[in-house]
């Protein structure tokens, strides 16, 4: 159990590098036979974070909008792996959806073990005066409401787990807002609060949360936030995986009072990258 400190057992950023620097190949499989959920599969960090749990050996069940970019991720996990994910086409802007998700995990699996939320969208660069009312509705559904239903649609699954673990992606702007990132920053300082509200409601409870900064990568997100920048600069979303895989592994999250930060070629731990889109 967890001391009321709050300080995250994975406080030490040597210990996520060296799993960020080592390869998850089929035989190595820490989370053989654990359930994990992937909401944003179908491309950037969520695809990235879905084919790790895969490697590793968890069953995926891969959420996303887009049909296509679902079948390419699972025709990767089935060369990978030998084994099928489980693809859900579903936007999470629709609550309706979120709930029936956790019912139908339940009724295959009977448990959720791991967790990880990347579904986000930017919504454009504009002053906050100019956001349109329905287009600020919708970011502010797939951005945080989406997450406030999957928690209620998915707790009672995490619980069933021996040691639920649930990985928020978040961004910088949550804490350094900047002109024109109104919508983006609100909802996602809102995840954060978010977040760390539920995490101290379960620290009695074997389930863990964590928030992770990814930092700049070569996403689509990052190429429509920033046009001009060349995105071979930038990491690859594959290079976060294997940090995925070790706090979806790991044995003591402790309370995310802290957000972790990647950055490719440092040391993964708070503090450590910029954490824009």
């Amino acid at each position: 159990m967890v001391s009321g400190s709050g300080k995250s057992g994975l406080e030490a950023g040597a210990t996520i590098a060296a799993w960020r620097d080592r390869p998850v190949t089929s035989t190595d499989q820490p989370l053989a036979g654990r359930v994990a959920l992937v909401t944003g599969a179908s491309r950037g960090i969520g695809r990235a974070a879905a084919l790790a749990l895969a490697g590793a050996g968890a069953r995926v069940i891969a959420v996303g909008r887009t049909q296509g970019a679902l079948e390419e991720l699972d025709d990767a996990v089935l060369a990978m792996t030998g084994a099928r994910a489980t693809l859900v086409p579903m936007d999470l802007a629709d609550g309706a959806g979120a709930d029936q998700l956790g019912f139908a995990i339940h009724q295959r699996h009977g448990r959720l073990d791991i967790w990880v939320h990347a579904a986000a969208m930017l919504g454009g660069l504009r002053p906050v005066a100019h956001i349109d009312p329905k287009l600020w509705d919708r970011i502010l559904a797939t951005n945080l409401t989406a997450a406030q239903r999957l928690i209620r649609s998915l707790e009672p699954l995490l619980k069933a787990s021996v040691a639920g673990r649930a990985i928020f992606l978040t961004s910088g702007r949550a804490t350094r807002p900047r002109a024109f990132w109104g919508a983006y920053a609100a909802t996602k300082a809102g995840l954060e609060a978010l977040v760390r509200c539920w995490a101290d409601e379960m620290e009695a409870s074997a389930i863990r949360a964590v928030l992770v900064d990814p930092g700049p990568m070569r996403t689509r997100m990052r190429e429509q936030a920033y046009p001009g920048e060349d995105p071979e600069t930038l990491p690859d979303p594959a290079l976060i995986g294997p940090m995925i895989v070790q706090l979806a592994g790991a044995a003591d999250l402790g309370l995310p009072d802290q957000t972790l930060r990647f950055s490719a070629g440092r040391s993964a731990a708070p503090g450590a990258a910029t954490g824009t889109p």
